[in-house]
């Protein structure tokens, strides 16, 4: 076990929670910061969208699509098959939108909250990158663990798909922008947000709930919602989430979600895709499975695995850290 709280300084603010005492001892927290610096990262991450438009929508007219056809399934702005283009070149783009995003962000964290990026990251001095590499290392293990067990037991629902130089190119990809994605998700939902609705309502664990209702609405546009329901899918968004703010809670920021995060989407990426997943790269292997119960439940083992590595080792014992 590791001692945890060496470097913890001493607690004479409201939350026992130092990540949620931050927010009150760095920058304003009025509440039309917060509101206008949502609007700058909404401004920034459709910006790049409404760039994107025009000259995606030709590429779609000038292979034979119609104008109707695009309005009655929009998801073809962003299908590689249907614009014939390379799957990394549309990669890129799908996470470009979020190199906007932060920077609308940290324009308002800056210049309007007067925050240091440190404060949304973390209730300690420093970012603690050594727990970000163990939650990386940790998420990384159990998914490559339970991909070869799904392939050992059901090897007709893989196909191998390994492109050598376009996985190069994935792979770049995901160290450059993949960062930026999973951070902004993290910081946004599992740190801005918590941190200020904990200053408006006294307590971490409305804000837990709320943060993850959120984050389940934000995903409800993702082609996989369309394929299997919305009902499925934002239970799945609002338990991840859940998992995530609670993590972070009880480690006091958000180095763990971060490591989870990153390692979740990016060896996943590697691993496998569908046809109906959110983004398309150059992975190993290609599944038409679509048991995505069984796909959930396996990820609820997962998760309690991890949470148990991360109360063992980091020694979570004051569980009134999520409520305050």
């Amino acid at each position: 076990m590791e001692d945890v709280h060496s470097d913890k300084p001493q607690n004479t603010l409201p939350f026992d929670n130092l990540y949620l005492n931050t927010a009150l001892v760095n920058g304003s927290n009025k509440g039309w910061m917060y509101l206008f610096t949502i609007l700058l990262l909404v401004l920034g991450y459709l910006s790049f969208q409404l760039i994107l438009l025009y000259p995606l929508l030709n590429i779609l007219k000038q292979n034979g699509i119609t104008e109707i056809e695009i309005a009655e399934n929009p998801s073809l702005l962003f299908d590689y098959v249907a614009l014939k283009i390379d799957r990394n070149i549309l990669f890129a783009l799908e996470l470009g939108m979020f190199v906007f995003a932060c920077i609308g962000f940290f324009i308002g964290l800056k210049y309007i909250h007067h925050k240091t990026f440190t404060s949304v990251l973390t209730g300690f001095q420093k970012f603690r990158a050594k727990r970000f590499w163990f939650a990386f290392t940790i998420w990384s293990s159990l998914l490559i663990l339970t991909f070869v067990i799904e392939y050992a037991i059901n090897p007709e629902d893989f196909e191998l798909t390994f492109n050598f130089f376009g996985l190069l190119i994935s792979i770049g990809i995901m160290l450059v922008l993949m960062p930026l994605q999973t951070g902004i998700e993290e910081i946004i939902f599992r740190g801005y947000l918590i941190q200020g609705l904990a200053l408006f309502f006294r307590n971490g664990i409305i804000p837990l709930f709320l943060t993850s209702l959120l984050f389940g609405l934000a995903h409800m546009s993702n082609p996989e919602v369309k394929k299997y329901g919305w009902e499925i899918m934002f239970t799945y968004y609002f338990i991840f989430a859940l998992f995530m703010g609670a993590v972070s809670l009880l480690d006091e920021g958000l180095e763990l979600a971060l490591g989870i995060h990153f390692a979740n989407n990016m060896i996943s990426s590697i691993l496998v895709s569908t046809p109906h997943s959110v983004v398309k790269t150059y992975s190993l292997f290609e599944t038409q499975s679509e048991n995505v119960i069984s796909e959930i439940l396996l990820w609820l083992v997962m998760a309690s695995i991890c949470f148990m590595v991360f109360k063992f080792k980091y020694r979570w014992t004051n569980f009134k850290l999520i409520v305050k």
